[in-house]
């Protein structure tokens, strides 16, 4: 299964902000893209091919971060 979810860093700890359905003990790889990160490569694209709702933007940003 493969997932983008957001998580928080609490005291040295990442924290996911939603369930999780792994097994105990099972091996995940994670990839880190701080939320400040990608929001400053959405206002660099944002408008490049014309106008388009904040939603839909997100939703894409989402799939794209699955691949």
């Amino acid at each position: 299964m493969s997932k983008v979810i957001r998580v928080r860093y609490e005291k040295g700890v990442l924290k996911p902000l939603e369930p999780l359905e792994f097994r105990e003990g099972e091996e995940v790889l994670v990839k880190i893209i701080a939320v400040e990160e990608r929001r400053k490569l959405l206002r660099k694209h944002r408008g490049a091919l014309g106008p388009a709702p904040k939603e839909l933007l997100d939703r894409f940003m989402l799939e794209a971060e699955e691949q």
